[in-house]
C-alpha cells in the first residue's frame, strides 16, 4: 500500500502545481497553456481532483485498506485526463463521479467502525462531492456546481473540528446548535438547486453560523496560546474563520453571481482564505500520516501564511472596488505563498527522511 500511497500524494500535487498555473490564466495572466481549457478547469481540477484525492488520500491511510486507494487513485486519473487530453473532459467528469463514490463507501466503512456525528459529517461531505461532480457531469454550468463542492470542504473541516471538540467540556447546547447549523447548510444546498436565490444565501448563513460556533467552541482558542506548532495551528485556523465568515456574509448579500469580480471574491475568500489556512496548519499533522515521515515545524512557516493572507486581502479588495490589476497581483501572490509553503514542507520532509524516518 505504499506504493498507492505515494502514487497518489505526487499526483495530486502534481494536479495541484497544474492548477495553480491555470488559476492565474484563468484570473488573467497572459502566459502560455498548452491547451486552452485548461483556464476553465481550474475549479474541477482544484476541487474534485486535487482536493478530492488528497482528502481521500488520507481517509484511505487511516482505513488501511488497498481498496480504499481506489478513490484518490481515479481523482488523480481524471485530473491528468482533463489536463493532457481535452477531448476527455466529460469521460474524466464521470470518473470524478466514480472517485467520489467510491469515497463514500470509504466513510461506510469508517461509519461501520466508529459511528459518530462527526463520521457522519464527513460522510455528509463526500456526498456534497458526489452532488457536485455529478451535476458538472450531467453538462450543467460550473457556478452550479461549486456551492456543492465548497460544502464538501467545509463540512470536512467542520467534522474535523468537531471531533476535537469532544476532547472538552462544552456546555449542553453546543452540540444541538452545531447540528442546527450543519442542517442549514443542508438546506441551503438543496435550495440552491430548485431556488439558488435563496439556497446560496441559507448556505452562506449557515458558513457564518459554523464560524460563530468555532469561534466560541473550537480548541484554536486555547491552544494559541501555546509555543511553537500548537500555537501555529491556532492561528492558521482562526485567521481561516475569518475569511469563511466573510465568504458567507458575500454569499448572503450577492446571492449566486455566476461569474466576474464578486463571483471570484466569494469563492476565494472561503477557497483560500479559508481552506488554505486550514491546510497550511494542518500539514505538519497530515503528511506525517500520509508519508509516514515527520515533518517539522519551522517559524519560517508564518511567511507563508502572513504572504497568503495579505495577497488575499489585495485580491478581495481588487474584487470589491472593481480594480482588475490589485486583483492580477493578489492571484500570483496567492499561488506563490502556497508554492513556497509546499517547498517548505518538501524540505522538512527530506531531512526528516535522512535523519529519522519512521516504520511504514
Amino acid at each position: 500500500m505504499n506504493r498507492l500511497r505515494y502514487l497518489s500524494l505526487a499526483g495530486s500535487i502534481l494536479i495541484l502545481l497544474v492548477t495553480l498555473w491555470a488559476a492565474l490564466l484563468r484570473i488573467g495572466w497572459d502566459w502560455p497553456t498548452f491547451t486552452p481549457q485548461l483556464a476553465g478547469m481550474h475549479g474541477p481540477l482544484m476541487i474534485s481532483s486535487f482536493f478530492g484525492a488528497l482528502i481521500a488520500l488520507e481517509r484511505a491511510v487511516a482505513l488501511g485498506k488497498a481498496w480504499a486507494y481506489s478513490s484518490p487513485i481515479l481523482a488523480v486519473l481524471a485530473g491528468l485526463m482533463i489536463i493532457f487530453t481535452p477531448a476527455l473532459i466529460v469521460p474524466a467528469a464521470w470518473v470524478l463521479v466514480l472517485s467520489s463514490a467510491l469515497y463514500l463507501a470509504v466513510g461506510a466503512a469508517v461509519i461501520q467502525r466508529q459511528s459518530a456525528i462527526f463520521t457522519w459529517l464527513l460522510e455528509a461531505g463526500v456526498l456534497a462531492l458526489l452532488v457536485g461532480n455529478l451535476i458538472w457531469a450531467l453538462g450543467y454550468p460550473i457556478f452550479h456546481a461549486v456551492w456543492w463542492w465548497m460544502a464538501f470542504l467545509v463540512l470536512t473541516i467542520a467534522a474535523e473540528r468537531l471531533e476535537l471538540g469532544r476532547l472538552q467540556r462544552l456546555p449542553n447546547w453546543a452540540f444541538p446548535t452545531f447540528y442546527a447549523v450543519s442542517a442549514m447548510v443542508g438546506v441551503g444546498l438543496a435550495l440552491a438547486l430548485a431556488a439558488p436565490e435563496v439556497g446560496v444565501r441559507v448556505l452562506g448563513l449557515g458558513m457564518v453560523g459554523y464560524v460563530l460556533w468555532l469561534a466560541r467552541f473550537d480548541i484554536a482558542r486555547r491552544t494559541v496560546k501555546l509555543p511553537g506548532l500548537p500555537k501555529f495551528i491556532a492561528i492558521c485556523l482562526l485567521t481561516g474563520y475569518a475569511w469563511l465568515g466573510l465568504g458567507g456574509v458575500l454569499m448572503m448579500i450577492y446571492g449566486p453571481i455566476p461569474a466576474g469580480f464578486l463571483y471570484d471574491a466569494m469563492l476565494h475568500t472561503v477557497f483560500v482564505g479559508f481552506v488554505f489556512s486550514m491546510i497550511f496548519g494542518h500539514a505538519p499533522i497530515i503528511f506525517p500520516a500520509v508519508l509516514r515521515l515527520p515533518v517539522r515545524y519551522t517559524p519560517s512557516m508564518y511567511g507563508t501564511l502572513v504572504l497568503l493572507n495579505l495577497s488575499l486581502i489585495l485580491r478581495i479588495a481588487g474584487d470589491l472596488m472593481t480594480q482588475r490589476i490589485w486583483r492580477l497581483w493578489g492571484g500570483l501572490l496567492n499561488a506563490t505563498a502556497i508554492l513556497i509553503f509546499i517547498g517548505i514542507i518538501a524540505v522538512t520532509v527530506i531531512r526528516s527522511k535522512r535523519s529519522a524516518p519512521l516504520p511504514s
